[in-house]
């Protein structure tokens, strides 16, 4: 299918909108019958780097040779019947060769231009401007009639330009005559040439009078081309590109909407402008000469040329300097020696010659006072505030996008100089900007131009710590700034409702989805520190200083810090629940409990912590001794936790969460989110997994299998830890060691335990955990349960499970004619027995089950629970030494230990 076709399957405004692109030089019938025939010339076209390239101006006018023939043979070819279309491509044909046959490449750029459009349009049609708006449609609709009016004034002039040269030659001739006249002796001659020379005279002066009219007619219609011009200008400049700006700093909140296409419309209307200004100057300026050349004065008429060719030259000066962007605006918080980038851009490269100088531009930092008084005297000033490196481009034009435009990739902000704070101000509320500008000449080289453009306001950093207060000043600024506002003055109290909009737009953008109306309301209750009628009144305002500067009650930080720590834990961790609805986040915990109460035990849900930032927690549904139902509340997790296990393991290990709120089971909400399993890095490794268990304490009963009643409090993790939780560790007993044994901690999602255990007569030693080790110095020994003084067994209350998958079944292991179970050995064996495996946790877990195997789940004493908290032991046992045989990574008379897994709650 040709491109043309695919294009008329798109809907209306789009075709309308292509139709726009083409203009009124290229009429649209022509694009219809050559279809085909055009693509198969201009859609590979090789790109050349400049239009004035001898082989780029030889293939256009080989181009508009070949068009102009397959016109007028298409015309002839059409139905006798479709009298219309033949008149169309006739007349086509005459304009083309009339219009272009000097400046072949103008069409030739034109319609390879127009094609790329298409392509763009069929791509994204939804990013096409929608030209059912009105103001749209009076824009195209204006331009089109300046396009005619153009044409019309450049037809007059060229036609006044002819009556002028032959007013020229009767003038000539009427000197000429009274030459001859004056020679003439015979007085009946006389007469009759000097009746001749009267007729002459009175034809030259209706002749200066017609011509005097049509140049009257011509300067109205230059002062009426002016006029439209300047309505249609102020409508793209000041309506349109004005938006687009406004609608970066909006896209800096996260806001969408900035599409390229919109852009690329404003350039092509900018260029129209621009070629429409060009040519009714140049005009004038041939009026201006035509009328000198005559000598002729209407000293009852005034001279409105002079005036007309000021105010055009304004209009042009107004459009070049507005149309100097920054297509990309650099980072609004920078931080020093960062490498940034930046894109400005000239909408009206592709005329004027303008991308025949390749303009240098170059950028420098200025501070708010500096920026004020830029805008004040509209012109770019000298002074900078700071250095950056790599500042300076050439603006460059490109063949495929038809832009003329520098981007700045490794610019870097070596050093800054601060202004002087006044009160509570700090240097994250101090706002700078990036200063661009460039000059060129435009035209001929007749006229100079000066352009210059300020970024959107910049704060800068030198730490990462300043980067909250930093994004409130930049939030703020870019919600609530006013287009012609004196930089940088933002108003210091605004509608909540529109805060809360900008709130969720930068939500939106961060995370994926929108805050529903519950969550804003709870953000506008935790920001006024009061409850609110819901829906909350348009009148309701909230100031700067109670955004970002005023601490929360009871609390070291402010709404703001809160709302951006919440928004980045989201971000890094939690986006694909958060998505899918699975987190509520922003509610009152009050409000949850309420919600929970009414739902089956396990029923849980997820809101942000009001207490710590960018913690989230999980309330759930237990019963209590009385089975009574009752809210339990985790403690919060931080990006710190989710960096070593994420919230859906996490979820996936609590055994006593069953549905997420109201009654969706856990598995169909967080399973897709969890972590498979891992193949191990090396075969010769056993594979090993982290869990987490809720751990209890004496605060809040809850009843585990197996657990005293008394643990009941849930813990969460502490986040300033970070210990392993893999690795080969070398675990021995001898009989003759009797220093301390050191274990390794085990880290898991809900805090963390430490298990050690010695013996008697033997000790276990790790490598991994040795008295220099950075994990701390071994325990310290104590008696083994049944002995005298000592607790009895319990079951450790630890927070984590270590599971050994793949250890396989106890194996036998044969020494001397007597077999030995892989399992540990029992009390009252001898010698000494060396055990190699690859994690430690394994080892741990087999004692654990063979020290508490007499546990019956009685109370514990206060002596008891102090050393339970420490989770230390005591034992005395004694091993045998069973010599084995040798093998690839173990050593000599090495065992390998294979027990089941800690029982839940361990």
């Amino acid at each position: 299918m040709s491109l043309w076709a695919r294009v008329n399957q798109l809907p209306q405004p789009v075709l309308e909108q292509i139709r726009y692109i083409y203009g009124n030089s290229f009429p649209i019938e022509v694009r219809h019958y050559l279809a085909e025939w055009i693509e198969d010339r201009l859609l590979n076209v090789p790109v050349y780097q400049h239009e004035q390239d001898s082989a780029y101006e030889q293939e256009a006018a080989t181009f508009l040779n070949q068009l102009i023939n397959e016109l007028e043979r298409t015309a002839i070819n059409l139905p006798e019947d479709n009298v219309t279309g033949r008149i169309r491509l006739n007349e086509s044909a005459r304009n083309f060769r009339q219009l272009f046959s000097h400046n072949p490449v103008q069409l030739y750029s034109h319609l390879i231009n127009c094609l790329q459009r298409e392509r763009q349009c069929i791509a994204y049609p939804e990013e096409c401007v929608n030209v059912q708006d009105p103001e749209i449609a009076e824009v195209i609709n204006g331009l089109q009639q300046l396009q005619m009016l153009v044409r019309a004034n450049e037809n007059d002039n060229r036609n006044l330009v002819k009556d002028y040269e032959h007013l020229l030659l009767e003038i000539h001739e009427i000197t000429k005559n009274k030459a001859q006249m004056e020679g003439i002796d015979n007085a009946q001659l006389r007469e009759h040439a000097r009746a001749a020379l009267a007729q002459q005279e009175r034809n030259v002066n209706e002749t200066v009078t017609l011509i005097t009219g049509k140049r009257l007619n011509l300067v109205d219609n230059f002062r009426k081309t002016i006029q439209l011009t300047s309505q249609v200008q102020e409508k793209v400049l000041h309506k349109y590109l004005t938006q687009w700006k406004i609608n970066q700093g909006f896209a800096g909140n996260g806001a969408s909407g900035m599409s390229a296409s919109n852009l690329d419309t404003i350039q092509a209307w900018c260029e129209n402008l621009a070629e429409i200004i060009w040519n009714t100057k140049d005009q004038i300026r041939l009026a201006m000469k035509n009328k000198s050349k005559l000598n002729i004065e209407e000293p009852n008429l005034p001279d409105f040329l002079p005036q007309s060719l000021v105010e055009v030259t304004n209009l042009l000066k107004s459009l070049i300097t507005t149309t100097f962007i920054i297509e990309k605006q650099p980072p609004q918080v920078m931080k020093t020696n960062t490498r940034f980038a930046a894109t400005v851009r000239l909408l009206i490269g592709n005329t004027l010659n303008i991308r025949m100088s390749n303009p240098l531009v170059r950028v420098s930092i200025i501070s708010e006072a500096q920026a004020q008084a830029t805008q004040q005297s509209n012109k770019a000033s000298e002074q900078s505030c700071g250095e950056i490196m790599n500042n300076t481009g050439n603006l460059e034009y490109n063949e495929t996008t038809k832009q003329l435009s520098v981007s700045f990739r490794n610019m870097q902000l070596k050093k800054i100089k601060r202004a002087e704070k006044k009160g509570t101000e700090s240097v994250m509320d101090e706002k700078f900007a990036l200063l661009f500008q460039s000059s060129f000449a435009v035209g001929h080289g007749d006229l100079v131009f000066s352009v210059w453009t300020i970024s959107l306001p910049v704060v800068v950093i030198v730490h990462g710590n300043q980067e909250p207060q930093s994004w409130a000043t930049i939030t703020w600024d870019n919600a609530f700034a006013d287009i012609n506002r004196v930089p940088f003055h933002v108003p210091d109290k605004v509608s909540w409702n529109l805060l809360a909009e900008a709130l969720n737009t930068k939500f939106r953008a961060s995370t994926g989805r929108s805050m529903t109306p519950e969550n804003m309301h709870f953000l506008c209750e935790k920001a006024f520190r009061a409850s609110l009628q819901y829906p909350v009144s348009n009148d309701l305002t909230i100031t700067w200083s109670q955004f970002c500067k005023e601490p929360l009650p009871d609390r070291t930080f402010t709404f703001w810090e809160w709302f951006y720590a919440a928004m980045k834990v989201t971000r890094e961790h939690l986006r694909g629940p958060w998505n899918d609805g699975s987190i509520v986040g922003f509610i009152h915990k009050s409000k949850a409990e309420d919600y929970l109460l009414k739902c089956p035990r396990g029923t849980f849900l997820l809101r942000f912590s009001d207490s710590e930032l960018g913690g989230i927690t999980i309330a759930w549904v237990n019963e209590s001794n009385d089975g009574q139902p009752q809210i339990l509340h985790i403690q919060p997790f931080t990006a710190k936790d989710f960096a070593t296990r994420s919230l859906s393991d996490r979820i996936r290990d609590f055994e006593d969460l069953f549905y997420l709120y109201p009654n969706k089971p856990k598995n169909e909400a967080f399973d897709r989110y969890t972590t498979p399993p891992g193949q191990p890095r090396n075969r010769n490794y056993i594979p090993s997994e982290v869990r987490a268990v809720l751990m209890p304490s004496n605060n809040n009963p809850i009843s585990y299998p197996n657990t005293p009643n008394s643990y009941g409090h849930l813990q969460s993790p502490d986040a300033s830890r970070d210990t392993p939780t893999s690795g080969i560790t070398d675990v021995t007993y001898r009989s003759d060691m009797t220093r301390p044994a050191y274990l390794p901690e085990a880290r898991y999602g809900m805090g963390h335990s430490y298990a050690s255990a010695s013996y008697a007569g033997s000790n276990i030693s790790s490598p991994a955990h040795s008295e220099t080790s950075p994990m701390g110095p071994p325990t310290q020994e104590f008696p083994s349960p049944g002995s005298v003084g000592s607790p009895p067994p319990q079951m450790l209350p630890a927070c984590v499970e270590q599971f050994n998958a793949g250890a396989g079944s106890p194996a036998s292991q044969t020494t001397g004619g007597t077999t030995l179970p892989g399992e540990l050995l029992q009390p009252g064996a001898t010698g000494s027995l060396t055990l190699r495996t690859s994690a430690s946790e394994q080892i741990i877990q087999g004692l654990m089950d063979h020290l508490l195997s007499d546990y019956q789940g009685q109370e514990l004493d206060d002596v008891s629970m102090a050393q339970l908290n420490t989770n230390n032991f005591y034992t005395t046992t004694t091993a045998a030494a069973v010599p084995g045989p040798q093998s690839s990574g173990e050593t000599a008379g090495s065992v390998p230990c294979s027990s089941p897994p800690m029982a839940n709650g361990i």
